[in-house]
């Protein structure tokens, strides 16, 4: 038994539907700019290889707690996402092998501090801190491959209060499920364990405290998110 000088920390994991079995988390891998026209606003116009960033295996954050407004901002943005888990890896993957890497998939939402992004990017500093900071990838359960509808298409889409703020498709994926986890294990080689949020169609925007947000993929349970007052 090893004998560490702290207790280590407990290993973050997500919830798996019908199932009392969690699924242990390596890594969380996000993909940037992979719909068009989130692309468009934001103020970019090409189309460009996977664009990869991070965020810390324990920014999970379980939606059916009420979640914290994150600190040291005041534009918080929401994005919603479809997530894979894997359950194997490798490197240099074809995108055949890549989808043979997959154990399920969830909804998430990749939260950002768009005022501090902003001003990171002014100045050409990594923003790290937009992305990765506490509770900022809320999960819904994952769901094994085999009852997953597709990850190829069907609808996307997230609400706030009601409203309607995101609605799009993953066929609008420029870099599919497949070729971003291929062009990935191009970059680290990718582990059982490993996340990967791929990406956000348009109508990103603000939250406020006291928000409610609901956001789902086709064939996957949805999430709720409470944002505290």
């Amino acid at each position: 038994m090893t004998d560490y000088v702290i207790t280590p920390p407990s290993r973050p994991s997500l919830r798996v539907h019908d199932s009392t079995q969690r699924f242990p988390i390596r890594r969380v891998f996000c993909v940037g700019r992979n719909y068009e026209a989130h692309i468009r606003e934001l103020g970019n116009d090409t189309r460009e290889l996977p664009v990869f960033f991070m965020k810390p295996a324990d920014a999970v954050f379980d939606p059916a707690q009420i979640m914290p407004f994150p600190k040291a901002t005041d534009d918080l943005h929401h994005e919603v996402e479809l997530v894979v888990a894997l359950g194997q890896g490798g490197s240099h993957l074809s995108p055949d092998e890549a989808l043979k890497t997959v154990w399920g998939a969830s909804v998430g939402i990749d939260l950002t501090r768009r005022d501090v992004q902003a001003v990171a990017k002014s100045k050409g500093l990594p923003w790290d801190m937009a992305k990765g900071f506490d509770d900022s990838a809320p999960i819904a359960q994952l769901v094994k491959l085999q009852d997953v509808k597709s990850l190829t298409n069907g609808s996307i889409w997230l609400n706030v209060n009601g409203d309607v703020r995101q609605s799009g498709d993953l066929a609008e994926m420029i870099w599919p499920v497949a070729d971003c986890i291929a062009h990935l294990s191009n970059l680290v080689e990718l582990a059982a364990g490993d996340l990967i949020m791929t990406g956000t169609p348009a109508g990103v925007s603000q939250l406020k405290p006291g928000d409610v947000v609901t956001a789902g993929v086709d064939g996957l349970p949805s999430l709720t998110l409470r944002v505290a007052t």
